[in-house]
């Protein structure tokens, strides 16, 4: 889509057309390069004069004045009526697509680059406004009220479908005016949505910034562009970051202590136990190796199975009778207890080997591979063990850190402190107190009777 460009008047259009290679001639603009050069006449418009209003003003009456027309009415001027059309067709207000056909002809001519410049409040130019085809900038005239605003406006031109793989919005904002008091505005909203959004903010508490009102002292200051009032927003943002960061401080302090008193030592408590409960399980598994060929055999009340096939075959039968959840005691393998289990959670059926520690292995279909599994698992014990010690040391370490860190200030805090002591005092100065605001009653006037 190309770049449009209107000048105040012909000669000044000319200038850069030749500045920039612009040599194509069309009806009322140049072409070419990837841009269209056109110009006014002055002004293209007027205000109507009173006879437009209506007839009787054309000669004035003392008793018609003074003349306030409930709307002001506009006219092209006549010398350049022909300019004003061939801007026209090229500019578009979408205020005036008042109906739905009218709304789809100029979306169509907005994609096809027949028009070129879109305008229209966000309202009529939000969801549904799909023009993106050959959208290359974005001009934000004003402020809106909502954060959601803004998003509605950039989603007319950063979605899929734009041709252009990069675009341009721009946002305008006149220094020493109201406008930096919207944007704040407009920021604090966005801050508060967000952290409730995301979770990741600590605060508990937001003022209704929908209801936050400005004394005159800070309006007169932001008309006047009071250096101050810059400073005061600035510092609203440090201070706001950095009582964040104090509280993110505080709650990790919080944490820490709360792991060094409770978490930490109870882990290492369960991890010293587990590792003697371990230890225990692998003296009794050396106590009953395996054979190099022959199975070990299994122990079933009196019944001691020497064939592989029928002890797994036992082990089959007993998760049967175990379709409700119960415990199913076998009988003893290699020095430990032996039951099956339903695990009704996960839809699975678990052999369970009993010593100091409980050994689960979920149950297969081949009465030979599930005493595999029971072996594989009994030989896994010395890595898990090995395991567990690295975990117990790595949770002392994590016990030796959290000491060292529990007590620590909160560094930025002298930041802090000076930075809230300025905006106290930028506050003061500018009459932003609101209590201070107040009007105070006269103790010492006293009340009429009644």
């Amino acid at each position: 889509m190309a770049e449009l460009v209107i000048t105040e008047k012909p000669s000044v259009a000319r200038s850069i057309a030749d500045a920039l290679g612009v040599h194509e001639k069309h009806d009322g603009y140049l072409q070419g390069h990837g841009m269209v050069i056109s110009w006014c006449i002055g002004h293209l418009v007027a205000s109507a004069v009173p006879e437009d209003y209506d007839p009787k003003y054309k000669i004035w009456r003392y008793e018609d004045l003074p003349i306030f027309p409930e709307e002001w009415k506009y006219k092209v001027i006549a010398q350049s009526g022909k300019q004003f059309v061939t801007l026209k067709k090229l500019i578009a207000y979408i205020h005036e697509a008042n109906t739905e056909k009218r709304k789809a002809d100029l979306f169509s001519k907005v994609r096809s680059g027949e028009v070129r410049i879109l305008m229209g409040s966000t309202q009529k130019m939000g969801a549904g406004t799909n023009v993106q085809d050959r959208l290359i900038a974005l001009h934000d005239l004003d402020c809106p009220w909502r954060p959601g605003d803004l998003e509605q406006r950039a989603g007319r031109i950063v979605r899929q479908g734009n041709q252009n793989p990069d675009v341009f919005i721009y946002r305008y904002v006149t220094e020493g005016t109201f406008d930096g008091y919207l944007w704040q505005t407009v920021e604090n909203k966005q801050k508060f949505i967000s952290q409730i959004m995301s979770s990741k903010s600590p605060v508990r508490s937001c003022e209704d910034i929908d209801e936050t009102a400005l004394s005159y002292a800070e309006i007169k200051a932001l008309c006047a562009g009071d250096p101050r009032i810059k400073e005061k927003m600035d510092l609203d943002v440090d201070v706001a970051r950095l009582r964040l960061m104090k509280s993110d401080h505080q709650t990790k302090q919080y944490r820490l202590e709360d792991q060094i008193l409770k978490k930490l030592p109870e882990e290492i408590d369960r991890a010293t136990q587990v590792i003697a409960a371990f230890d225990k399980d692998i003296a009794t598994l050396e106590a009953h190796p395996l054979p190099e060929e022959d199975f070990i055999g299994m122990r079933s009340g009196e019944t001691v199975i020497t064939d592989k096939e029928e002890a797994g075959n036992l082990i089959l039968e007993s998760c049967k009778k175990s379709s409700r959840g119960e415990v199913i005691p076998i009988g003893e393998y290699r020095g430990f207890d032996l039951s099956v289990q339903y695990d009704l959670f996960n839809n699975r059926f678990q052999m369970m080997l009993k010593g100091a520690l409980t050994h689960r292995v979920d149950a297969g279909t081949d009465a030979r591979g599930n005493i595999q599994r029971l072996d594989n698992t009994l030989a896994n014990m010395p890595q898990r063990l090995e395991d567990t010690k690295a975990r117990l040391e790595n949770t002392r370490n994590q016990l030796a850190s959290a000491k060292a860190e529990l007590g620590k200030p909160f560094p930025q805090e002298e930041e802090l402190k000076t930075k809230s002591a300025r905006l106290a005092m930028l506050d003061a100065e500018l009459n932003l107190d609101r209590s201070a605001a107040q009007p105070a009653k006269d103790k010492n006037k006293e009340e009429p009777d009644r």
